[in-house]
């Protein structure tokens, strides 16, 4: 049985890793942004990867370095444009400012 101690440990060490590492996310990270980096996780593992870039060329019957190209300029929105916050929209209407009439 894990004592209080060993928790402790492991807490520090995955906020540690959650600091360290843009990808591995935290608590507050929503929905779309979890989808964003495990797309730009896969693209940049196809790239990376040589066999994998041959393999989509096959599957599309485009060159290495077209599929190269295409998933480069997919890595920028992989999912398409980002929701608008809860936070945001709040920003976007003006407030009322209160002014002593004298």
């Amino acid at each position: 049985m894990a004592s209080l101690s060993d928790r402790m440990n492991i807490n520090s060490q995955i906020e540690h890793l959650q600091a360290k590492y843009v990808g591995t996310g935290h608590a507050d990270i929503t929905k779309f942004e979890w989808a964003l980096n495990i797309h730009r996780d896969s693209y940049a593992s196809y790239i990376g990867h040589h066999n994998m870039l041959a393999y989509f060329g096959v599957v599309e019957n485009e060159s290495v370095g077209r599929v190269k190209y295409e998933f480069l300029q997919k890595m920028l929105l992989p999912c398409g444009i980002p929701p608008k916050r809860e936070d945001d929209e709040d920003e976007d209407v003006p407030q009322a400012e209160t002014e002593d009439a004298e």
